[in-house]
């Protein structure tokens, strides 16, 4: 059988999916956590004239709103997407309908912002009614944005062989890092002029994405690497019934779930409350914290595809371990050395170390698995420990810095819960690229 070749072409398309995820997740996460504590007495914001006052616990509680949804959700649609087809194909259908809303509700955040009045500025969160239309706007682009992107990370293995899904996963991450650095830089400075500026063009971005997608991207009706028949109801129950599970397969995925998991919750501080933490410790403005954050998805995307060339060198557990230490002790620098150049160096390393974690996990889930038909499911499962960990994460992390009144643990907690993933990840010997099943 000749040796599988990686599809750039197609691989580059279906990135632009996650292009367009990573573009608003961005904005999201460096943006509403200082819409959400701004006016708060103990928060400095320099350049937000109004926000909702409200704590670093309960501003973690919010961002973590999607997580909760999302933890029953995104399995759910991935095993639904599994198992229908129609002339759209199975991933895209959920992507046509609930793409458009979600970007709506997206554009319309900062505008919800934009009404409370300066002079209330801290006490909405008591007052409630500016609040309560902020999370019914941040509810409904949450609850569809859950509901598509489970179908858009799996068409990259849905059209990719096992042993070439770190290589392709690389390429599909580094489209998310040039969006995130594409709406950083021109963010920030739209930012300045209008808050509502950078979301405005984040949704358009997404809407040239989800296009692309639609018109250039073709699903397969028979999966990557699957036998002619799909498998029987019998066999899906039993992968999705751990008990069923061979037990070194069960105890490898979930030792890998866990690591996930753990590593997560600590990543979720960084992503949650760097712009926080860059407002409060290195005192600068709150778009500039957004711009020094940038510096690790630059990085990212020169380390994206490499990252997934070196785990099919030396194995993708010895590769996430790496790049796990790594991020680790860069960040315990940076924690004792709060500068915003030892800060913009860690970050620079980082984003490399980041690389090989984030490249390699998705496709160790999908291999723990014998076969290729139910990438969806597997794919649920990943998302399940991350969801599970973007749940616990800005909550722990939020009380944590709330407590101590000390943004720089923003630094300090990814340390304790990567050096966690690293000893879990000892445990896990199932999630090597497999051999493709000739059909």
């Amino acid at each position: 059988m000749d040796k599988p070749k990686l599809n750039y072409g197609k691989t580059f398309l279906i990135g632009f999916g996650f292009f367009g995820i990573s573009v608003m997740w961005k904005l999201y996460n460096d943006y509403v956590p200082i819409f959400l504590q701004a006016g708060n007495p103990t928060f400095e914001s320099s350049t937000t004239a109004s926000g909702f006052g409200l704590g670093a616990t309960l501003t973690g509680f919010v961002m973590t709103l999607d997580n909760i949804a999302g933890l029953f959700l995104l399995p759910l649609i991935g095993v639904w997407s599994d198992r229908v087809w129609t002339r759209l194909g199975r991933r895209r259908p959920f992507i046509v309908a609930l793409a458009p809303i979600s970007i709506l509700a997206f554009m319309a955040i900062p505008f919800v912002v934009r009404q409370i009045s300066p002079e209330l500025s801290g006490q909405t969160a008591l007052l409630g009614q500016p609040l309560a239309l902020f999370m019914i706007v941040i509810g409904i682009f949450l609850l569809t944005m859950a509901g598509y992107r489970t179908p858009i990370i799996s068409l990259m293995p849905d059209l990719t062989p096992s042993p070439l899904r770190s290589q392709a996963n690389g390429i599909i991450n580094l489209m998310g890092g040039v969006g995130g650095v594409i709406i950083t830089l021109v963010g920030a400075t739209l930012y300045g002029m209008n808050i509502a500026l950078p979301f405005i063009v984040a949704g358009i971005l997404m809407v040239l994405a989800v296009l692309m997608l639609l018109f250039f991207v073709q699903e397969p009706r028979q999966l990557t690497d699957a036998p002619e028949e799909r498998e029987s109801e019998e066999r899906l129950r039993a992968l999705h019934n751990l008990r069923n599970v061979p037990a070194e397969s069960r105890r490898s995925l979930l030792l890998l779930m866990l690591s996930i998991f753990l590593w997560f919750v600590g990543y979720n501080a960084i992503e949650t409350f760097f712009t926080s933490y860059g407002v409060n410790v290195l005192r600068i403005k709150e778009n500039q914290a957004s711009l020094l954050s940038s510096v690790s998805y630059i990085t990212f995307i020169a380390f994206a595809v490499p990252s997934g060339y070196i785990a099919a060198r030396i194995g993708r557990r010895k590769a996430i371990t790496i790049g796990l230490a790594v991020f680790a002790g860069l960040l315990l620098i940076g924690y004792f050395l709060p500068s915003i150049y030892v800060i913009g160096a860690a970050l620079a390393l980082g984003g490399c170390a980041w690389a090989m974690v984030n490249i390699n996990s998705l496709p160790m889930v999908i291999d723990t698995s014998p076969t290729d038909a139910n990438i969806g499911a597997y794919t649920g499962f990943y998302y399940l420990a991350s969801q599970l960990a973007a749940i616990t994460g800005p909550i722990l992390n939020g009380f944590v810095i709330e407590q101590s009144n000390n943004y720089g643990l923003t630094l300090l907690m990814p340390v304790i819960f990567f050096a966690l993933a690293v000893v879990t990840m000892r445990g896990v010997s199932r999630g090597e690229s497999r051999e493709p099943v000739a059909v």
